[in-house]
Formats: structure tokens, C-alpha cells, sequence
């Protein structure tokens, strides 16, 4: 592959250094921004995911900041989740929808108080989508990109890593609440969440200048934990089920489609926008929905483009995440698949790069 020529466009991160001194091999762009895909390798990224802890940049998940009297009734309008229980403290995994319905975004939220969140975003420009709808609804609220970028501590040793830098209280963290704790003096947001199942933590570090001090404390304090500069692993989110906005779901797709019907409330969302286009496809229900499938053979190549999933002739769907898994041994995958033939157990083929393989759709993911 060609290589991406570099820009003021397209943004380093305040971790950036550390990254480059880890011996990072690969990115992506992701939100305008470099993502890192691999360092050692994949397959090696991914043992190490499983037995120890890796620091990721995600400064890519870039926040959008909502602040102001309206604020809580804008993230509404956004999701189909009921976000009214929702407490200061708590973060959401909250799908975004358009006036059809589709998906804009799967990100999460991160209630500040009241008048103050956080959407911590996949890769689409949502900024822009929801300036929008503040301006054209006349509501009194502040939409921004604020100077918060996050840092994931992933692996199951991550526990031992944060409270080495952050003291023992971070343990006590729920999953997907977070806490504010000290770091050099400076007040910061750590959440126990992330990209992975392996468990673990995303720290929302609020200015570029605390970027490398928090990376080389962790990297220092993780030396004896066997720690290493990480990133989102393909092999491991396509095993936990762990969608990607932009390759397995579009707004072409609406949350049903794509398995997150458990996070949307629709009867009880008042306000959001798709509600009225959701309400029909809750009652009829999805002609076609994500699945975990199994490819046969040996190792698939990258899947950078959708791959046709058939029935005989016919297209049944397509194959959106593929990759081999060294703990299975086979090819794990995600597709979008018609009602048609979505069982488990079902009898498809997918024309790759390498050719035609078998394929059966499972019951469920592997992890």
C-alpha cells in the first residue's frame, strides 16, 4: 500500500511521541487523526492483549462537548436510548440515528452533570450533524470539540497498571461509570471502559501538554507488569463482537440491523429524531442483521472492502470484518446477513480476494 503523505489535516495526537518511540508499525486515519493498527504485529499484539496490558492511543475518538441548560434534551434528540435515568457519573453506549433511522454514530456518552456531556465518537463527523440540529431547534446550548483525548489501558493486568499511577480507588470503578482522579495535580476522568473485552480503562485527558507525562508514568509504572504500547486489535474485537462504525454498519443500516436493538427505548425516547422511522422497524423488525460467521480455510487476506456473501447464486449479504484467529483456528468474521439465512448453522459462501471459502453463520461470537 502506498504510503499516506502527512499534514496539518491530518492530526498527530498528544501521545503521538510515545507512539512513535514504542516502534508503532501501521495506522489508520480515524477522525481526521492517526490511529495506530499495529506494532509488533497483529498476531502478537493480540497474545499480548490477552495476557498482559497494553497503552493505546484513542485520542481519535474525539469528544463533542454539549454545555448549556439544553444540553440534556440535545443528546436525546440524538439517541433512541432513554437517557432520562441516566445519572452524573455514568457513561452510555448510546447508538446515533437520522431522521430515516440510519446510524450516524455508536459512541459513547459520558454524563459530566446535567448540563455538561461528553459524546466520545466513532469515526464520522457528528460534530457538525449536531451543531446543526442545536442551531435549527434554537437551543440554548455550547456544541464543541474540546481538548480531551483519550488513553485506553486494556489487558487483564490493567487493574494493577492504573492504580501503580492513579492510587488503589480506581479499582473500585464500575464498569462504564467513571471517577475524577488525580494525576500530578491535575484532575482527570477515568472510566472503566474501552475497545476491547479484555477489561479495562479509558482515561479523558483534558489538555495536549498532560499527553506524554500520563504516557511515560504508565509506561514506567507497567514495566514490571510487562506492559507495551497497544492498539485496537482486529483480531480481538471481530472474536468479541465489537462492531466499527464505517465498515460493518453505515447509515444505510439502522441500529436493529446491526444488533443494538437492546439500546434503544424507543417507545420511551420522546424527543429523538428517528423515533417516528424506529417505531415501524421495532414493530415489523430487521430484514437483514449483523452475525458472527465462520470462514473456512486458512488464513483470509484484509478485508478493506466489503466481500459478496451468497446463497448459490443468489446475495444474501455481504462480509464486512475479517480476520484469522490463532486461539479458534479458523477465520473469524462479521457480516451483514439476510432473515432469509441468518440461522445459526446456516451454509453460505463469500467470494474473497483468495476466492470462494464456505461459510456458516454462528450462533454467536466467539468471546
Amino acid at each position: 500500500m502506498a504510503l499516506i503523505s502527512p499534514s496539518r489535516r491530518l492530526r498527530r495526537t498528544p501521545f503521538s511521541d510515545g507512539v512513535e518511540a514504542s516502534g508503532v508499525k501501521a495506522y489508520t486515519v480515524y477522525n481526521h487523526m492517526l490511529l495506530p493498527t499495529a506494532f509488533r504485529s497483529i498476531e502478537e499484539d493480540y497474545h499480548h492483549l490477552k495476557q498482559a496490558v497494553q497503552v493505546w492511543d484513542v485520542a481519535c475518538e474525539r469528544q463533542v462537548e454539549l454545555r448549556g441548560p439544553d444540553a440534556g434534551r440535545l443528546v436525546q434528540l440524538l439517541t433512541p436510548r432513554d437517557l432520562r435515568s441516566m445519572l452524573p457519573g455514568q457513561c452510555y453506549y448510546v447508538p446515533i440515528v437520522d431522521e430515516t433511522g440510519g446510524m450516524l454514530n455508536d459512541p459513547v456518552a459520558v454524563k459530566l452533570a446535567e448540563d455538561r456531556w461528553w459524546i466520545s465518537i466513532a469515526d464520522s463527523d457528528l460534530l457538525y450533524w449536531i451543531k446543526g440540529l442545536a442551531y435549527g431547534y434554537r437551543l440554548d446550548v455550547l456544541v464543541d470539540e474540546p481538548d480531551v483525548s483519550p488513553l485506553a489501558v486494556q489487558g487483564p493486568r490493567a487493574d494493577d497498571l492504573m492504580a501503580a499511577v492513579f492510587g488503589d480507588a480506581v479499582r473500585n470503578i464500575r464498569f462504564f461509570r467513571f471517577a475524577h482522579l488525580d494525576f500530578q495535580g491535575h484532575d482527570m476522568v477515568v472510566a472503566r471502559s474501552g475497545y476491547s473485552k479484555q477489561g479495562g480503562f479509558e482515561i479523558y485527558v483534558e489538555g495536549e501538554q498532560l499527553g506524554m507525562p500520563l504516557w511515560n508514568a504508565l509506561m514506567e509504572a507497567g514495566k514490571s507488569l510487562d506492559v507495551h504500547a497497544g492498539c485496537p486489535n482486529l483480531i480481538e474485537r471481530i472474536e468479541s463482537g465489537l462492531l466499527s462504525y464505517g465498515n460493518d454498519m453505515t447509515d444505510d443500516n439502522t441500529p436493529h440491523e446491526c444488533g443494538l436493538g437492546r439500546f434503544c427505548n424507543t417507545q420511551t425516547a420522546i424527543g429523538c429524531i428517528g423515533r417516528d422511522a424506529l417505531l415501524r422497524v421495532a414493530k415489523e423488525g430487521p430484514v437483514k442483521q449483523i452475525r458472527a460467521l465462520e470462514i473456512d480455510g486458512p488464513a483470509v487476506p484484509g478485508c478493506d472492502r466489503w466481500w459478496p456473501l451468497k446463497h448459490g447464486a443468489d446475495m444474501v449479504g455481504r462480509v464486512s470484518s475479517a480476520a484469522w484467529s490463532p486461539d479458534f483456528q479458523t477465520n473469524v468474521a462479521i457480516g451483514m446477513v439476510r432473515m432469509t439465512h441468518w440461522d445459526a448453522g446456516a451454509e453460505l459462501t463469500v467470494e474473497t480476494p483468495a476466492g470462494q471459502r464456505q461459510v456458516r453463520v454462528r450462533e454467536g461470537f466467539w468471546a
